[in-house]
Parts: structure tokens; sequence; C-alpha cells
């Protein structure tokens, strides 16, 4: 009797317990945070010295921001359809989610394209440029994002293996998620403090 309890008190505290995996993302992704914090404060430090430029938000930023909306809903979507073992529903939508993450890094590059054909480079002081750096580190993470998913979906449809553990679905939900705040986050900040 006082063995079974032992056991139960130990797969207790195991279900307690987080999976590795997702504490180095939390880990990863609390560092991102600092990142863009740092980021989006020095944006804010320097937009009061003389010489700063502000540009518009171009009609592609929009887009994308219903754009990586969509693909959240779809994700969350998936993992639940996952779970269910619903795995042809699972697949479509893990595909879809894959398609609006590189539609999203295309609407990025063609607002990047509007904003660089109106005469905000790289060069001198502005805006313009902290939105380069910023929103193309976003950008990047969204394409890791992006590339997660390919290889989760490539594995749904051809692994001969069907491992039904939740944790890398969990995972790219979690990390797709994060991407999508981080974006809102952005893109409201942008228009706010220009």
């Amino acid at each position: 009797m006082i063995k079974s309890m032992e056991v139960k008190d130990t797969v207790n505290e195991q279900r307690k317990k987080i999976h590795p995996h997702k504490f180095t993302l939390w880990v990863a992704l609390g560092s991102i945070i600092m990142m863009f914090a740092g980021l989006t404060s020095a944006y804010v430090v320097k937009r009061d010295q003389p010489g700063w430029t502000t540009f518009s938000i171009p009609k592609a930023f929009w887009y994308s921001t219903a754009d990586i909306l969509i693909s959240s809903l779809t994700v969350q979507m998936a993992l639940k359809a996952f779970k269910d073992r619903e795995m042809l529903r699972y697949r479509n939508l893990l595909t879809t989610t894959a398609a609006l993450g590189v539609f999203f890094v295309l609407l990025q590059w063609a607002g990047f394209r509007e904003i660089w054909s109106s005469g905000i480079t790289l060069r001198g002081s502005g805006g313009g440029q902290f939105l380069y750096v910023i929103a193309g580190l976003h950008a990047v993470h969204v394409l890791g994002g992006v590339i997660a998913l390919l290889v989760m979906v490539i594995k749904a449809y051809f692994s001969k293996i069907r491992n039904y553990d939740s944790v890398p679905v969990e995972l790219i939900s979690t990390y797709w998620h994060f991407v999508d705040l981080l974006w809102i986050y952005l893109f409201i900040f942008f228009m706010a403090i220009k």
C-alpha cells in the first residue's frame, strides 16, 4: 500500500514538472522579449534627436497582421486536431499555418520594398532604420518558425512512425502564438509612436 502511494506521488510530481523542451523555449522567448524591449526602448529614446525621420506604415503590414492572426488560429486548431487524433485535419491545418507563415514573410518583404521606394533606407537616422532592424528581426524569427512548421508538415505527411507525443506540436504552437503577439505589439508600437 505504501509503495503504491509512493509511486502515485512520483507520477504526480513528474506531471507537475515542465518538459525540458518547453522550459528551453520559455527561456528563449524571454531572451527574445528582452531584445525587442531593448530595441523599442532605444527607438523611444532616439526619436527626440535632431534629424529624425518618420515613416508611414505600408499597407502590406496591415495585410500581414491579418495573415498572422489567422495563422495563429490555424495553429491552435492544428494542436487541438492533433490531440483529438484527427490526423488529416491536423495535417491540413498545419500546412495552412505554414503557408500563411510564408505569406506573412512575403507581405513583410513587400512592405519593406514600399518603405525603401519611398526614400527611407538604412542610411541616416530615423524611425525607418529602426523599423528595418526591428521588423526585420521579427521576420527572421517568423522564418525560423516557418522552417519548423515545414519540418513538422513533412513529418506529418511522410513519417512512417506515428508518434502521438504532443510536445512538438505544443512547442510550435506556443512559438507561433509568441511571434504573432510580438508582431501585434510591434505593429501597435510603430503605429502609436512615430
